[in-house]
């Protein structure tokens, strides 16, 4: 019986994968993959946190869990696959099967025949068209070589001043690895907030945390040129005409699909750009795959194309279009709800699912809640964590949820993008059987709190209102009664200075003459995460106030100046 010949083009996440998955279905199958790079399997996401200087072995980066280097040997050795690199595929002839490449050392030119063909090309940079954008000391983070060029200028600490432009993901994370290596730094986001899968206040939570650990972030503004001497960066001039000094820059602004070499060979290309591929992973050629971030996918709560460049969806993609290339259309792909996490110093910030603007732009009828507390008891050393859930009021079917803070986010975003890939509603969210110990959370964890928080918010026992409307508010100069009902202690640690009125919770029933006697009168309560807060509007309410509302996630959710 004839060999089956799987052939990949692709060596960093989804293509070993792919090639590896088939191997373990088809012993002996004859599989190549063809890397243009010089490594494989690296772990682009570790990039940062090798800069940084987390860990300082480079070989991490490219090695297996049990710390096995990924090189052509092992390739070999360990998995019966053969791995070429240093070579460019640069057209597919798809009558003949075959793959015309360029050792790029030699020029040698070299063709490969295939039965299967799975293009795991990846992505690109985006590089902005910016006057002086090839000065030297202007790079990205987006290779390895990319990594050593900046782990070098760590470790020889020659550079003072830095700039990242961009405020994504990975824009962040090279920020916290320069910053912690002595550069200056400051990231420079043209839109309105940094992170953008977060709600705008859980952004702005994280920017003052970034400030307060000496970065500097400006947002609504971007680079307009490059300024330069000698062929060297030596500044930037942003669009509002402000100058910079840096003699480094790191250009974090996304990555967009590879898509060249599909493009060339006629495979069918989306409106995103992206290589277009089926539940299976299969292109407009039935004898071809693709994985990874070149591929468009289905977002499984809108339903549209969508571009998701993660690490894991690469791995997860690469497995099955292994599968497929070895014993057909038999596993599926489904989509993704773009599920996403980021360390930023000691704070975490993490996403999964859309939005509320995302939501009502789709057609849904959301509504949400932002919540805030302890991730474990205050005697196993609880740490903060501000939420937001978002559902669908009709179906109470989970379509968001985002998490920040410095207590265990990993776990809030897990829980939460399970519930969200089985369509579980807030009916069965809030009495969710999970795992309870004082050392890893609370008897009722904060997600399943949330969920409460967001059903009573929905039944019209709590009257939330966000900070970003109370601050529109105050900044309106509205006619308005702020509660503040923590301790006389907490008030004089930390308070927002806002105009409010100190009534502790449990003073407030003896109280009550010191409130508005309007019963008309609008009145916000808020404690330390807003649970007081909450219990002062059940009591004004039981006193016939007919308009009090409660300040969702209290002064933990508070991302503005403040008195203290």
């Amino acid at each position: 019986m004839k060999k089956k010949k799987i052939v990949v083009i692709g060596g960093s996440a989804a293509g070993p994968k792919s090639a590896a998955r088939a191997r373990r279905l088809d012993q002996n199958a004859e599989i190549i993959i063809i890397q243009k790079e010089n490594d494989f399997s690296m772990a682009s996401c570790g990039f940062p946190y090798y800069v940084g200087g987390v860990f300082d072995n480079r070989n991490q980066l490219i090695c297996s869990p049990t710390g096995v280097v990924r090189d052509s040997n092992f390739f070999l050795n360990a998995k019966g696959i053969i791995a070429f690199n240093n070579i460019e595929a640069v057209e597919i002839d798809r009558k003949q099967h075959i793959i015309k490449c360029i050792d790029i050392k030699t020029n040698e030119e070299k063709n490969f025949d295939y039965d299967k063909l799975i293009l795991c090309t990846g992505s690109k940079a985006k590089i902005p068209p910016i006057e002086g954008i090839k000065l030297e000391g202007i790079t990205t983070l987006k290779s390895m070589k990319d990594a050593d060029y900046l782990r070098k200028i760590r470790d020889e600490k020659n550079i003072k001043k830095a700039i990242v432009v961009g405020g994504g993901l990975i824009g962040i994370e090279t920020c916290e690895a320069l910053q912690l290596a002595g550069v200056q730094i400051t990231v420079i986001e043209m839109l309105p907030q940094i992170l953008p899968f977060l709600d705008k206040n859980l952004s702005k939570l994280i920017e003052n945390h970034i400030k307060s650990k000496g970065a500097n972030v400006i947002t609504n503004n971007g680079v307009k040129e490059f300024l330069g001497k000698d062929g060297k960066l030596k500044g930037v001039k942003l669009t509002n005409g402000t100058e910079l000094e840096c003699e480094l820059a790191v250009i974090a602004i996304g990555v967009s699909p590879e898509t060249e070499l599909a493009k060339k060979s006629g495979l069918k290309i989306g409106k995103l750009n992206g290589i277009v591929v089926d539940e299976f992973m299969q292109t407009s050629d039935a004898d071809i795959y693709s994985a990874g971030d070149c591929i468009e996918t289905i977002n499984l709560i809108t339903k549209k194309t969508d571009y998701a460049p993660l690490g894991d969806l690469a791995n997860l993609q690469g497995r099955v279009a292994g599968e497929n290339s070895v014993k057909g259309n038999n596993v599926k792909f489904n989509g993704t709800i773009k599920t996403s996490i980021c360390k930023v110093f000691d704070f975490i910030a993490g996403s999964t699912g859309i939005s509320e603007d995302e939501a009502k732009n789709c057609g849904f009828e959301p509504v949400s809640v932002i919540t805030a507390g302890p991730d474990r008891p205050g005697f196993m050393g609880s740490r903060i964590l501000i939420n937001k859930m978002i559902v669908c009021k009709k179906t109470g079917r989970l379509l968001g949820f985002q998490c920040v803070g410095s207590g265990d986010v990993s776990k809030q975003i897990a829980q939460a993008a399970i519930a969200i890939s089985g369509n579980m509603t807030i009916d069965i969210l809030k009495n969710s059987d999970l795992p309870y110990a004082p050392p890893f959370t609370l008897a009722v964890d904060n997600f399943i709190a949330t969920a409460h928080v967001l059903e009573n918010k929905i039944n019209g026992l709590m009257k939330g209102i966000t900070v970003e409307e109370v601050k529109k508010k105050i900044d309106n100069k509205e006619d308005i009664f702020l509660l503040d009902v923590r301790g006389p202690d907490e008030f004089e640690q930390m308070r927002l200075g806002i105009g409010e009125t100190l009534i502790p919770l449990g003073a407030l029933r003896n109280r009550l003459n010191e409130l508005p006697q309007d019963k008309n009168k609008e009145i916000i309560c808020y404690c330390k995460i807003s649970l007081r807060g909450y219990e002062a509007q059940l009591i004004l309410e039981a006193n016939n106030w007919k308009n009090v509302k409660v300040m969702e996630g209290g002064i933990m959710a508070w991302p503005y100046n403040r008195e203290k």
